[in-house]
């Protein structure tokens, strides 16, 4: 069984969206990412967080249900869990910050529980670069795969500390505007060139409702994203990707360019379920036989037969 560690978030979300709005709910990229990831048979992940005393048991015991290990996931007494509130426009690409309290992530320190120091892949999810490459530091032995998710809050004010990590990681997954500010070109072919030789093997650049792209070396691959008939909440969807890219690489335990075309069709799967409701209410429940009905739309989206002289 291969093991999976998580690191990031684990908080509280209230959101707004032109279909209606929620109370403070469960949210956080870490949360997105393990209960996404828990879909895969195989795979033993761990959660490595902080959140504060104000935080329901229930919630820990729905991550408990998915066996997902949380001896990782601190809980400071007397401290606040962290909380975001955000508004989307109309067009559901776009969103305001309206409230942003880092409560006891201000000063999180992670500590990798000791029986997954050895863990296989390894998903940073989005937090400071230096709670990022604390994680790395900690690794006892080297992952086969290390995966970063990061955004433009971090190349705006911490850019060294994140292409310290940068260096060190496999697999970096930003959005297309990231990808052309990290790399100061706007052409998405050319700017995955220039993030690779900052050390990343594979560069994945998320386009939300039009896809995603892989690139490494001089192969490239596209997945779409599937066409909804709505879309209620588009929180999370990016973590879920990268849950169900690291679970499906966990999973079945290859890192080849091939296998990794698979990871970004499932991962796109899996995102295209967290955006029908709010928060993570899709993803408690799903169902294999969902996931598979699901893939199936992907393949027959994307398939396609044609005769070269």
């Amino acid at each position: 069984m291969s093991k999976l560690l998580i690191v990031g978030t684990v908080a509280f979300d209230a959101i707004e969206t032109p279909f209606g709005k929620t109370d403070k709910i469960l949210g956080g990229a870490a949360t997105y990412i393990g209960l996404s990831a828990a879909n895969f048979k195989n795979v033993d992940s761990a959660i490595v967080s902080v959140v504060g005393e104000d935080f329901p048991e229930e919630h820990l015991n729905l991550l408990r249900s998915k066996n997902i290990n949380i001896e990782g996931l601190e809980v400071v007494k007397g401290g606040k869990t962290f909380f975001w509130s955000g508004k989307y426009h109309n067009d559901m690409n776009s969103r305001d910050t309206l409230a942003t309290e880092l409560n006891v992530l201000e000063n999180f320190n992670p500590i990798v529980p000791e029986n997954y120091k050895n863990a296989d892949v390894v998903m940073l999810g989005n937090l400071h670069p230096l709670v990022q490459l604390s994680v790395i530091n900690q690794m006892i032995i080297k992952p086969k795969l290390v995966v970063l998710d990061t955004m433009d809050f971090w190349m705006n004010c911490a850019l060294d500390e994140l292409k310290q990590v940068i260096a060190k990681v496999d697999v970096i997954t930003i959005n297309d505007e990231e990808a052309r500010q990290l790399s100061g070109e706007y052409s998405l072919v050319k700017a995955a060139r220039v993030i690779a030789k900052m050390g990343p093997k594979y560069v994945v650049i998320k386009k939300g409702e039009h896809g995603a792209l892989l690139f490494h070396e001089d192969n490239a691959f596209f997945a779409p994203a599937l066409p909804l008939e709505e879309v209620f909440d588009p929180t999370g969807a990016g973590d879920t990707f990268a849950g169900g890219f690291t679970g499906y690489i966990a999973s079945t335990n290859d890192i080849s360019f091939k296998n990794m075309k698979n990871a970004i069709i499932q991962g796109s799967n899996l995102a295209s379920f967290c955006v029908e409701k709010f928060g993570i209410e899709r993803m408690k429940n799903l169902s294999q036989q969902e996931i598979k009905n699901r893939l199936l739309q992907f393949k027959q989206l994307t398939q396609f037969d044609i005769k070269l002289d």
